[in-house]
């Protein structure tokens, strides 16, 4: 029978607010805060000494102004009481947790410094991307967009090819589906990008370090093989670039090289459908004498841009839509024999059953949707 768990004792002062410290005791029935504030008023620090009350200041002179506080920002002392009220104050905030988050931020530091963190050879690096990376998208995941995920029973415990729709004129698809599939399984997936995602400065170097590696079949064979889950997007720039009147209609897949990929490595595809991006970004018109002339798949006019004239930058935030990401009934692949992988009829046909497949979960789901917002 296993033995009755004793509660931490607490810090028995008291906050600047009048309130009870709910950090806990650490130093003679106090928290590391009051510890500190009454060793530097002890006659004989450390030795167990009497304690003094701080010492008495001169009443103010006639020069004073009346109703001025008897110690100033400026003196040492009024100096330490005001730092020890920030340090309460973030006490309240973060309540228990404080100290164990000076702590892990601290220990983050320290192994960055020390490079005591592993990077794989495609670049993914787990320490930063779970202790910065995935923190800074939570928000983004949890409360801007509301993403609700549905079918995660269908993902696999090995590897896996997870085909996904692409739309909302950024990438942010690609953020939100790998923060789900995270937070799904632990694991991160290995998203395949294009080129232009690596040549992108800041965003390439993140990209990496996230886990996503470029397009390609030998690089995504390998990774299936290592029992990882890869998630790709076939419709690429097409399916990013399309204009709002559009939305939820998917672009060709391409020659169908993920299709192969998969069965190279006998996994299974996953269709998934990711409805809300579409109307982060409503794109009203491409330019594409300026996208030629920067070299880019695209240029889009969004709405937001009719809004920044009246409300300045804040009019270029993406629109709180309410997500969904569904995984579908994953589509086996070890059963079509070795030669299938080089049958161009198979790898078309397979292609097209999977576009289906995510074309009707996207019609389905989005003509369930009551509003886009909610």
């Amino acid at each position: 029978m296993a033995e009755p768990t004793t509660e931490r004792p607490r810090c028995g002062e008291t906050t600047a607010a009048g309130t009870p410290c709910r950090n806990y005791a650490v130093d003679d029935g106090r928290c590391r805060v009051h510890a500190r504030m009454h060793a530097a008023t002890d006659d004989s620090p450390g030795d167990g000494g009497p304690r003094r009350a701080p010492p008495q200041r001169d009443a103010p002179t006639s020069t004073a102004r009346a109703g001025a506080p008897a110690a100033s920002a400026s003196t040492p002392g009024g100096s330490r009481t005001e730092a020890t009220s920030v340090l309460d104050a973030l006490a309240e905030v973060l309540g228990d947790g404080l100290g164990d988050h000076l702590e892990q931020v601290a220990e983050f530091v320290r192994r960055r410094f020390t490079g005591d963190y592993e990077v794989d050879q495609y670049g993914l690096d787990p320490h930063l991307t779970d202790n910065v990376l995935m923190p800074l998208c939570l928000p983004l995941y949890r409360h801007w967009w509301r993403v609700a995920s549905h079918g995660r029973d269908h993902l696999p415990d090995g590897g896996g090819l997870v085909v996904a729709n692409h739309a909302g004129t950024l990438p942010a698809d690609g953020v939100m589906l790998h923060v789900d599939l995270w937070e799904a399984t632990g694991r991160h997936p290995r998203e395949l990008g294009a080129d232009l995602v690596f040549e992108t400065p800041f965003i390439g170097h993140f990209a990496r370090k996230s886990g996503a590696t470029r397009a390609g079949n030998a690089d995504a064979e390998d990774l299936l093989a290592r029992g990882e889950l890869v998630a790709v997007f076939p419709e690429g720039f097409k399916g990013l670039g399309k204009p709002f009147s559009n939305r939820y209609e998917l672009a060709r897949f391409g020659r169908g090289g993920f299709v192969a990929t998969a069965l190279r490595a006998d996994a299974p595809i996953i269709p998934t459908a990711i409805v809300g991006s579409e109307e982060i970004y409503p794109l009203i018109w491409d330019a594409r004498q300026v996208a030629k002339a920067l070299g880019l798949p695209y240029f889009p006019i969004v709405a937001q841009l009719l809004a920044v004239p009246f409300i300045g930058p804040l009019g270029l935030l993406p629109l709180p839509s309410k997500w969904s990401i569904t995984y579908g009934d994953p589509i086996e692949t070890s059963g079509l024999g070795a030669g299938a992988a080089d049958d161009p009829m198979v790898v078309f046909d397979l292609a097209d059953q999977v576009r289906a497949t995510i074309q009707q979960m996207l019609t389905t789901i989005v003509m369930g949707r009551q509003t886009v917002f909610f």
